[in-house]
């Protein structure tokens, strides 16, 4: 199994989302191990992104995650209801993240099913199997993501990143793999960064 270090995200944010499209996202709950292949993501740039929680070096309790090391999750809540996962990315001290927004589960589908939907695979209808886990809310709810692993260090057990994962049959993706590049999503209010081309997106 090749875990993603901190190198992986020690590094320009753009890039790590780009090459985070299908790696595999492993989220231990209790007893059961969980595992999706991630298939949409997007960058957020602290520096000069105002689509970014710590535009122009903003800190406040809600944003401090993002100040962390690198690899660092980033869990915040929107509409007071939905969880969202992101990783940190660059320097320690510099504002700036990955959203995972979208991903396929590939293990363990009837505990993702179950926390998704209160339901096992076999009993999902057609709409339900297309919309499991595209977008950030889905996700985190059939992984059970919450603020209880906000600033969760890299290499912990409960959620962490692979390449690749033989022990469950699951290899890597081929580098070359085309995906898609387009505006990000629900960002209306950042003015000119709503024409930031950082989100990015495979073929499911």
């Amino acid at each position: 199994m090749a875990r993603l270090d901190r190198d992986f995200f020690l590094r320009d944010t753009v890039t790590a989302a780009q090459e985070l499209l299908g790696t595999y996202l492993v989220r231990v709950d209790g007893d059961e191990t969980m595992v999706c292949r991630i298939t949409e993501t997007e960058a957020y740039v602290g520096a000069v992104d105002k689509a970014c929680h710590a535009y122009g070096g903003r800190r406040t309790p809600r944003t401090e995650t993002l100040y962390a090391a690198p690899g660092t999750a980033y869990v915040y809540l929107i509409y007071g209801m939905y969880n969202c996962l992101n990783f940190v990315t660059g320097p320690e001290g510099v504002a700036s993240a990955v959203l995972v927004r979208g991903c396929v589960p590939v293990y363990n589908l009837d505990a993702v099913s179950r926390r998704r939907f209160g339901r096992e695979t076999a009993e999902l209808n057609a709409y339900q199997r297309k919309n499991w886990m595209n977008g950030p809310g889905k996700l985190c709810k059939g992984l059970s993501i919450d603020r209880s692993l906000n600033a969760a260090p890299l290499g912990g057990n409960a959620l962490y990143l692979a390449h690749d994962l033989p022990e469950y049959g699951l290899e890597r993706r081929r580098p070359d793999l085309p995906f898609h590049t387009g505006k990000r999503v629900g960002i209306d209010y950042a003015e000119e960064a709503v024409d930031f081309l950082w989100r990015f997106w495979l073929d499911t």
